[in-house]
Parts: structure tokens; sequence; C-alpha cells
């Protein structure tokens, strides 16, 4: 991870050879899977104009996507700075994946489910948060040197209720926490330093009483590529879709709102960064139930280093392609090193 000193023949001084900067922009949606397109997927139903254009259609699995033992690719796109995989969220443990063990497979590499036995719902026991302390991806990337951030801003409130054990923390927040980074307040909310997890605050300031001004999806979603660009890694999380899933609000609400932030992120985003798209588990693509699907979840990879998830195969392959990609290219901490030994 460190700069390469070359010597210029002319004149004999050291100069710092810098390769270009990696920046990766990890989006988690819950509850997200793929499915074919048909009337009871609104992935296919509803208009997302944004991500229809990248992907020249749906995000969907087309009916002639087989050629895998699980019955569809793993390669679903893939040419210059885009890939799109259809990941397996199951990870060889029966029983329909949950989010607690999904989601520590996702932020960890490591393969929770079969770790401790089969599918957790919900919050991480007291096994999956040791794995978290230990492999957080936010947290081998900041011990490799790397500035990262963790975008969700958390309320007082929220840590209040903590505090008084009246809820439990979720693996992203863990996952934060496992990196010793600061989580964002609601006064960095407001300063634009954080985006919440209901993205408009249209949830949090009508239902929740949160005293926030609504913003729209396009500003949240150049917001979250600013701090993108200021970072070599950023957690952002929504758990929107997987609301929909479950049909405690409508899912064309969500995809809406989703579209327009997800092409406000790719219009913001600077030239060397790299948004992912991923989810834990199926839930959203199947409107014929509440529960959550065993179907494969979306690996979407848009910029310079899309290709370093190119032979991604489950939820488990994320966390180490993010470690080694930015391994191998300068991060914040290397570039600052550079500009002193050039100074």
């Amino acid at each position: 991870m460190s700069l390469s000193p070359s010597r210029d023949e002319q004149d004999g001084s050291i100069s710092a050879v810098q390769e270009p900067r990696t920046r990766i922009l990890f989006v988690f949606l819950d509850g997200v899977g793929l499915a074919p397109s048909g009337p009871d997927n609104p992935l296919s139903q509803v208009p997302m104009p944004h991500l229809a254009g990248l992907l020249g259609g749906p995000l969907v699995l087309s009916e002639d996507a087989g050629g895998s033992e699980r019955g569809w690719s793993d390669a679903l796109l893939s040419h210059n700075g885009l890939v799109l995989r259809a990941v397996d969220a199951c990870l060889g443990v029966p029983g329909l994946p949950q989010s607690a063990t999904g989601q520590t497979a996702l932020f960890t590499g490591v393969n929770a489910p079969a770790l401790v036995g089969g599918h957790i719902t919900a919050f991480p026991t007291r096994r999956l948060r040791e794995v978290i302390a230990e492999r957080s991806v936010l947290k081998q990337v900041a011990v490799a040197g790397g500035e990262v951030l963790f975008a969700n801003a958390h309320s007082e409130r929220f840590w209040e209720m903590i505090r008084k054990k009246e809820r439990h923390l979720g693996a992203s927040t863990l996952t934060a926490l496992a990196a010793g980074v600061p989580i964002p307040h609601l006064d960095d909310l407001a300063d634009g330093r954080a985006v919440l997890w209901d993205f408009t605050h249209e949830i949090a300031s009508r239902h929740l009483g949160y005293e926030l001004s609504v913003v729209s999806p396009e500003v949240a979603g150049a917001r979250l590529a600013r701090l993108a660009s200021q970072h070599d890694l950023v957690l952002y999380e929504s758990f929107l879709t997987d609301l929909a899933g479950h049909r405690r609000i409508e899912a064309e609400w969500v995809l809406t709102r989703l579209d327009a932030f997800w092409g406000a992120v790719l219009d913001h985003r600077t030239p060397e960064t790299t948004v992912i798209l991923c989810s834990d588990h199926g839930n959203l693509e199947d409107a014929t139930t509440k529960a959550h699907t065993t179907n494969p979840v979306p690996l979407l990879a848009v910029g310079p280093a899309a290709k370093c998830f190119e032979a991604a195969t489950a939820i488990t392959d994320v966390a180490p392609a993010i470690v080694s990609c930015l391994a191998n290219r300068p991060l914040q901490a290397d570039q600052a090193a550079g500009v002193e030994r050039s100074g």
C-alpha cells in the first residue's frame, strides 16, 4: 500500500510515482434479491430509469440466465467499468438467509451461517459480534492505513436506547465500531457530513418524530458521493428496501426514490471512485411473500475498480475483494507519505 519512489535520471531527484487513487463506496441495501421479470417482481414493474440506463434493462435475472447448478449464472454483465454478478446468500446452509448472519458475512467475508450452524435473524449474537470485531471490512482497511467512514447518521435517541438495552446494535454499526472511527450524529447530518438510512428523511421526520428537513434523493445521493471522494472506503446502509419487502411501506415509493438517489451518486462520484451495491438476502424481488427468499442477490460494481469483483460468487467474496482492491492501490495515508517524501 505504499508509493514507489523513482529517480529522475536528468536531475537525480527522487519523486513519488503515484498510481491512480482508488476509492470505494459500498452501498448496502437490505433485502434485495434477483429474480426474473414478472408481475410479482417490483424491480421489473417499477420504472427505474437511472438503473435501467446503466444496465440496459431492469435489475433482474433473465429467463435464460441458467448455467450453474443453482439454475442461474453468476455473471450477468461485465464490461469496461461495470460488473453485475448474481451472488449466493445461502452459503451452503439450509433455510432462508437472515440479516444477522448475512450482514456479518457480507461485511467480514466469513461464512457466518456455517460458523454458527444456521441463519440468524435481526441483530448479531455474541459470536457474530466477535467475528465483526475481528474481521470488519472497515477495520481491515483502516488498519492498513486507509481513511474509512460509516456514512449513516445515528441520533442521540438511538444511543440512549442502546444504553438502556432497549435495542441492539446492527451489523453495520458494529462494523464501524470495530474500525474505531466516529459514527456521525444528527449534527453531522445537518452539516452535510452524513446520510440517513431514510435518505430523504421523509419517514424519520413524518413518522418517527425527528425534526429534520426533507431532502430530495438527488441531494442525498450527491452528498454521499462527496463523502466517498474524501475517504478510501465509505460504507452506507439503507433498509428501506427490506421494509418494502416486508410490505411495511410501498415498493414503488421506495424504488422511485432509490433510483433517483442511485443516479445522483453515480453522477457526482469522482473518476477514481468505484460504487459497489450489494445485499444480504432476497426479499423485495418477490411480492408473493413477506418472507426472505433464497434468491441470489445483486453485486453491482461501477467504476475503475469494478474488475476487482468479477470473480465473486457469494456475499462472502465482497469484503475480501474490497480489501484486496485497496491493498493494491495507494490509500489516503500513502498519498500523504508520498507528499512528505517528495517535499
